[in-house]
C-alpha cells in the first residue's frame, strides 16, 4: 500500500514572551491511500494544529511530517505551498470562498492555478455531481451555508487530490444541511479514492471514518476503530 501521510514523533511549541506553551506533543501515525480518519478531542487538544502541521501549512518544533513521499520539513514554503496543490483538497468550517467569483469560478480556481486545460468541464461535473446543477452563475452571498460547502467541496475536489483535510466542515451548518454534506463528503471520497482527515467534536460524525485518533492536551491518547472509540465515551 501506498503511504500518503507519515507522521513521526510531531511536537509543536509555541513561545509567547518567556513562557513556552506545547500545543502538540510527539504524536505519532501514518495513512496509506484510500484510508479515512478522525481527529477528536476538545477545544485547545491541538487538533487543527495537528491538521496544519500534516498539510504544511505550519513546521513543527520537532517531528516531521511526510506528505505524498515529500518530506516537508526539507522543503521551503514555496515548495510546500506546490505540494499542497499537487496533492492537497481542503474543506473549512468557514467555507472560504472568493466573494467575487460564481460558483463555477470558485470550483475552477485550483485547476486554473495549475494550467489544467479542462478545468471548466471538470467544475461543471463536480457542481452538478454534488447537487448545484442551477447554480453555476450564482455568487457566494447567493448561496446558503449549505450550498457554499457544496461549493467548497467541489473545489477541494477538482485537482482529484491524494488527501482530503476537513476541519468541522459542518461546524457553521445545521443538523440537516449537515448530514447532507458529511454524504457527499464520504460519496466523493470513495469515488476518488482519497485519504481522508477529518478534525470534528462530531462523534457521529467521527464513527463514519476507519479510524479515530483522540487528542487531549496536545497528546494522542487514543487511536481506534470507531466501535472501540464509542467504548470510552
Amino acid at each position: 500500500m501506498e503511504s500518503v501521510l507519515k507522521i513521526n514523533d510531531l511536537s509543536r511549541t509555541y513561545q509567547s514572551g518567556s513562557a513556552s506553551l506545547t500545543v502538540l506533543k510527539d504524536v505519532s501515525f501514518e495513512l496509506m491511500k484510500g484510508d479515512s480518519v478522525s481527529i477528536v478531542g476538545p477545544s485547545g487538544s491541538g487538533k487543527t494544529t495537528l491538521l496544519g502541521l500534516s498539510a504544511g501549512l505550519d513546521t513543527p518544533s520537532t517531528g516531521s511530517v511526510e506528505l505524498c513521499g515529500h518530506p516537508l520539513s526539507s522543503l521551503s514554503e514555496d515548495d510546500r505551498a506546490r505540494v499542497r496543490n499537487e496533492h492537497v483538497g481542503f474543506v473549512f468550517q468557514s467555507f472560504r470562498l472568493i466573494p467575487t467569483l460564481t460558483a463555477l469560478e470558485n470550483v475552477m480556481v485550483p485547476s486554473e492555478l495549475r494550467g489544467e486545460k479542462n478545468a471548466k468541464e471538470e467544475a461543471v461535473r463536480l457542481l452538478n455531481e454534488v447537487g448545484l446543477r442551477e447554480r453555476h452563475g450564482h455568487y457566494p452571498t447567493q448561496l446558503s451555508g449549505g450550498e457554499q460547502q457544496r461549493v467548497a467541496l467541489a473545489r477541494a475536489f477538482i485537482n482529484k487530490p491524494n488527501i482530503l483535510f476537513a476541519d468541522e466542515p459542518t461546524g457553521n451548518l445545521d443538523s440537516d444541511t449537515g448530514d447532507t454534506i458529511v454524504d457527499i463528503l464520504f460519496r466523493l471520497n470513495e469515488t476518488a479514492g482519497t485519504t481522508l482527515v477529518l478534525v470534528t467534536h462530531d462523534m457521529d460524525l467521527a464513527s463514519r471514518t476507519e479510524r479515530i485518533i483522540r487528542l487531549k492536551g496536545g497528546e494522542m491518547v487514543e487511536t481506534a476503530s470507531p466501535s472501540l472509540a464509542s467504548t470510552h465515551e
